[in-house]
């Protein structure tokens, strides 16, 4: 079995197969690549058993086989070579050897029957969405899915579709996500949550990319095909929270304020917040929003005051700043606007501007008990 394939191509497939690989796998065989080769089509996968990840390659080739090759010494060496045709040869004695302008280079392989098979779905729905749209709908709710192992459905990004709309949702209990795409839809109603690994995964290689994406999935596995590469996962069983019945729907405070400048005060001042709680409070009367922490302990306080639009009665509210500034990193409006109820009640933080037709955006804080 022999194959020649140009080494900057190879490299930038394998770095995205890369990603799935766990520094510490159970079994062995998953710190390899595998690699099939059929003639001139060589698919390459990844796996950490729950995800597994395949990319089909061009090659110079008449052989077929399948090999497991060493993923991170294959990837350093690949790392150190300019762009030139390499020469893959399998030799008999359980070795691979790499033929490069100036020089060969041996590593030890094993046999491609050992490595897990990826799931084939059965009877799967489908729907099709455009790369850059998923990659936006992931980045705007996974900073918002929580780590407790207690909850796996908290760990996750909740995805709704429907005949209308597409919603991602995420939350921590803390804080919530909702992000809708209203000009994008499916053919039929389907829910399912998606683990946080694999969505990492997908931000990064959809991210800018117009082609399209078929996302395929039944009740255990979800499977994303796009450009030659397919990704199935295991889906996070369980039910997720209804996260509609935490969302307060009357909410006569209005307050709206330039994004960068609230954002600019809130790490500031929160700088001076108690180091357990990153208690910040904000006192709204007029067209007046007061920022300010207290941390007792050291006799540490910060205040500032920045003008707003407002409408409502005046208000004092508590909010973890960590919350609040990771919320407002998220946007990218100009403007944002922050809706509340009472002092004990979630505030609704949205977009003013800069959302595409049909994009809707709405996040979710849960405020902190103020000490008077």
């Amino acid at each position: 079995m022999k194959f020649i394939v140009s080494s900057t191509y190879l490299l930038k497939q394998l770095q995205v197969l890369g990603g799935i690989i766990n520094t510490n796998n159970t079994l062995p065989i998953l710190d390899n690549f595998l690699f099939d080769l059929d003639q001139k089509s060589l698919t390459v996968s990844a796996s950490d058993l729950e995800t597994t990840i395949s990319s089909k390659l061009e090659v110079e080739s008449d052989a077929t086989g399948t090999v497991c090759i060493p993923a991170r010494l294959l990837l350093e060496t690949l790392k150190t070579f300019p762009e030139q045709p390499l020469t893959f040869t399998i030799e008999e004695n359980n070795t691979v050897e790499i033929g490069s302008n100036h020089g060969k280079y041996a590593l030890a392989y094993a046999s491609g029957d050992e490595f897990p098979s990826a799931v084939a779905l059965k009877d799967p729905s489908s729907t099709t969405i455009q790369g850059d749209i998923l990659a936006t709908a992931i980045s705007k709710t996974i900073f918002a899915s929580g780590n407790d192992d207690l909850r796996p459905v908290m760990s996750g990004v909740f995805f709704q579709f429907s005949t209308e709309s597409l919603t991602f949702v995420a939350t921590d209990a803390h804080k919530l996500v909702k992000y809708t795409r209203e000009d994008v839809y499916a053919s039929q109603v389907a829910e399912f949550i998606m683990p946080k690994k694999p969505l990492n995964l997908l931000k990064s290689i959809l991210s800018g990319r117009e082609d399209d994406v078929v996302i395929e999935y039944n009740e255990s596995n979800a499977k994303f095909t796009f450009d030659n590469t397919d990704m199935i996962c295991r889906l996070i069983d369980g039910k997720y929270p209804n996260y509609e019945a935490v969302i307060p729907k009357e909410n006569p405070n209005k307050l709206s304020i330039d994004r960068n400048q609230f954002l600019n005060s809130v790490r500031r001042v929160s700088i001076f917040s108690n180091k357990t709680t990153h208690q910040i409070r904000l006192k709204i009367a007029g067209a007046e929003l007061n920022i300010s922490a207290e941390d007792i302990d050291y006799s540490n306080k910060a205040e500032e005051r920045l003008t707003c639009s407002y409408q409502g009665d005046d208000m004092q509210i508590g909010f973890n700043s960590r919350f609040l500034t990771e919320m407002l990193n998220n946007l990218s409006s100009e403007e944002v606007s922050l809706e509340m109820s009472l002092p004990n009640r979630a505030g609704i933080l949205t977009p003013v501007d800069g959302l595409d037709d049909g994009e809707s955006v709405t996040m979710l804080v849960m405020p902190v008990m103020l000490n008077s």
